[in-house]
C-alpha cells in the first residue's frame, strides 16, 4: 500500500457514506425527493472515496493501468455529487420554473465535464470546477432556509458544508500532520468525515420536516 493513511481514511469515508445511504434509504421521509438527492450525494461521495483510496493505495503511478481507469471514474463520481448538490439547493431555494432551469443546467454541466474527463483530462481540478459552485449554492440555499425557518438540522448542514470548504482549503494548501505518514490528503479526509456527519444530520432533519423545507411552502416568497 503506497499511501496507507490516505487509503484508509478514504475507505473510512466510504464506510461512513454507506451508513448514511442506508439510514436515509430506510427513513420514512416526508420529503422523498430531497431524501433521494441526499442519498445520491452521499452515495457518490462514498464511490469517489473507494475509487480514490484504491488509486492512492495501489495504483499511484501515473502509468498504472488501474489508475487510468479508476481515477477518471473518481472524478465522474464527484460530478454526480455536484449534480446532487445543485438539485438539493434548487429544491430548497427556487420556485418550480427556476428549479427546472437549474436542473437542466446541472445535467448539462455533468454531461460536458464527463466528456472532458473521458476525452481531454481527468485532473482533479475538473472535479473542483464542478463541485465548488454547487457547494456554494447549496450553502447559500441552506442559509436562506435557516433565516426563514430556523432549524437545528439546517444549522448542522450549514456548519458541515462550511467545514467541507475548510477541508478543501487544507488539502489545496497541502497542510498535513506528517509529510509521509499523515499528509494533507489524509487530514482532508478526517475533516471531511466530520463535515459529512453534520450534513447527514441536516439531511435527516430536512427529509423528515413537516411542512417540507421548500419554497412553495413558505409564507414569504
Amino acid at each position: 500500500m503506497t499511501e496507507p493513511a490516505v487509503t484508509l481514511t478514504d475507505y473510512a469515508l466510504a464506510i461512513e457514506c454507506a451508513v448514511f445511504v442506508v439510514a436515509l434509504s430506510r427513513l420514512s421521509a416526508r420529503d422523498k425527493e430531497l431524501c433521494f438527492w441526499f442519498v445520491v450525494f452521499f452515495a457518490s461521495i462514498g464511490t469517489a472515496s473507494v475509487l480514490g483510496g484504491t488509486v492512492h493505495g495501489f495504483f499511484l503511478a501515473a502509468s498504472s493501468p488501474g489508475r487510468r481507469i479508476l481515477w477518471p471514474a473518481t472524478i465522474l463520481a464527484i460530478l454526480v455529487t455536484s449534480l446532487a448538490a445543485w438539485n438539493i439547493g434548487a429544491v430548497l431555494k427556487l420556485d418550480e420554473r427556476k428549479l427546472a432551469l437549474v436542473r437542466r443546467l446541472a445535467l448539462a454541466q455533468l454531461m460536458i465535464l464527463a466528456l472532458v474527463v473521458l476525452f481531454v483530462t481527468s485532473k482533479f481540478y475538473v472535479g473542483i470546477i464542478a463541485y465548488l459552485p454547487s457547494a456554494l449554492f447549496l450553502l447559500y440555499a441552506l442559509l436562506t432556509r435557516y433565516r426563514l425557518r430556523p432549524d437545528r438540522g439546517i444549522r448542522w448542514g450549514v456548519t458541515g458544508l462550511a467545514l467541507t470548504l475548510v477541508a478543501a482549503v487544507v488539502q489545496q494548501a497541502r497542510v498535513g500532520i506528517h509529510p509521509v505518514y499523515f499528509n494533507h490528503n489524509a487530514l482532508y479526509h478526517v475533516i471531511q468525515g466530520a463535515a459529512l456527519g453534520m450534513i447527514f444530520l441536516a439531511a435527516r432533519s430536512i427529509s423528515l420536516a413537516w411542512p417540507p423545507f421548500r419554497r412553495s411552502h413558505d409564507i414569504k416568497t
